[in-house]
């Protein structure tokens, strides 16, 4: 590509490597390009295309917005903005009150830092070295994959702990990796200092870096360890929300504790638009009741996100898709583990929740981009992850059996071939 062939940039590449990609249409878990190929959508593209390609109706209620109501002020009212505010608290636990609406996940998780040290008075955030929360600054100072150390320094006060997470290996048995538990992250808190961490951020399910599932009591844990220690728990659930894991936000599944906040976006509108927000629980809400809450944007709560998101959620519900989820990802669970026990020499480990999975792919680097590469001939879209040579795929939650079984079909020829 010329230097000069586009005039803008590609995000997340040196610009004489990006492959840039032209889609020019779509319908469920398939999509087009300008070249005339006809792709399989395994990753639900940046994680945001849920409800899959082609979903006519939240196109219509965009229109139908555009003749009613575009231009408003952050602290405007009007129905749309209200009913989403309540809908999203009514799929939330008991005790979610309050809504920050944004314009996607990093600006959420950004105020939800803010919210935070606000609320607690300290700086110090603690979180996990596989983990991504955002490309803000704020955001990915809390991240822990190949994108943060480039930038830094970024914000003071980001204190990190390993990972920890079961796989699956050849055979069916479950190994607990990544040299973390629920309680280092106990023991971090108390060396960081009696009551000095504002906020535990966690992705409930870290995603683009591996779907790293934690072990049964992980979640629960976290919760008490917060709670000794007068720490807010926010589940980072931004590309886990919205059906991904089989469950509305993702962490219901990992335990019984409920979190103080919950940042999400990607899903909130499949991705017809930009929107996402933080769901506050009462007990961090009513701080605000008589303190300034210090965050805003000029497109806060913008109608043609909230119009986007509004009617996403009626589909979730109206086609029961987060129960689809489940039962797809039992299917996927199926699919991995008889590929695994098919290629044991390729596929050491792997790992699925819902409809978010992850294969390890053996060997060196050479041997991970050719089977990058394999996949994206076949016209298979996923996550490669080269970093931790990990295949990540997330099909749309409006994916087929037989979508399924399409390109778990690809994969295989994929594997056996190289």
């Amino acid at each position: 590509m010329q230097r000069d062939e586009h005039p803008f940039f590609f995000t997340w590449s040196a610009q004489k490597k990006a492959a840039p990609m032209e889609i020019t249409g779509g319908q469920g878990a398939w999509f087009d390009t300008k070249d005339g190929e006809r792709w399989l959508d395994f990753g639900s593209l940046s994680y945001q295309a849920n409800l899959g390609h082609g979903q006519r109706r939240i196109a219509d209620a965009i229109k139908k917005q555009c003749d009613e109501l575009l231009l408003t002020v952050p602290s405007g009212l009007y129905p749309a903005k209200t009913a989403l505010a309540k809908a999203l608290l009514a799929k939330a636990p008991a005790g979610f009150t309050k809504v920050f609406f944004t314009l996607g996940g990093s600006e959420a998780v950004e105020n939800a830092l803010k919210i935070a040290r606000l609320v607690t008075g300290r700086h110090k955030t603690l979180s996990r070295y596989r983990s991504y929360h955002g490309a803000t600054m704020g955001a990915l100072a809390i991240s822990g994959d190949y994108r943060r150390p480039v930038l830094e320094p970024a914000m003071v006060g980001a204190v990190h702990v390993l990972d920890c997470y079961e796989s699956r290996t050849p055979g069916g048995a479950l190994v607990v990796e990544g040299g973390g538990s629920a309680e280092s992250i106990a023991r971090t808190m108390e060396l960081e200092g009696p009551r000095s961490i504002a906020a535990v951020f966690v992705e409930p399910v870290p995603g683009q870096n591996g779907c790293l599932v934690p072990p049964p009591g992980y979640w629960d844990a976290l919760r008490a360890s917060c709670d000794a220690h007068e720490t807010l728990l926010v589940a980072d659930c931004v590309l886990n929300g919205f059906g991904r894991l089989g469950t509305y936000y993702g962490f219901e599944s990992l335990g019984s504790a409920s979190p103080d906040l919950i940042t999400v976006s990607k899903g909130i509108t499949g991705g017809y638009a930009p929107l996402g927000a933080v769901l506050v629980h009462e007990r961090v809400a009513r701080h605000f009741d008589d303190h300034v809450l210090y965050a805003g944007l000029t497109f806060y709560g913008h109608p043609l996100g909230v119009a986007a998101g509004l009617e996403a959620l009626r589909i979730y519900d109206e086609e029961d898709l987060v129960a689809r989820a489940s039962t797809l990802g039992q299917s996927v669970a199926r699919s991995i583990a008889a590929l695994q026990d098919r290629h044991p020499a390729t596929l050491p480990r792997t790992r699925s929740k819902g409809l978010l999975a992850a294969l390890d792919i053996a060997g060196d680097d050479a041997r991970f981009a050719a089977v990058a590469k394999a996949l994206s001939d076949a016209r298979l879209y996923v996550h490669p992850n080269k970093q931790a040579r990990t295949i990540v795929i997330a099909p749309p939650l409006v994916s087929t059996e037989s979508d399924l079984a399409e390109g778990f079909a690809r994969i295989g020829r994929v594997i056996a071939a190289v």
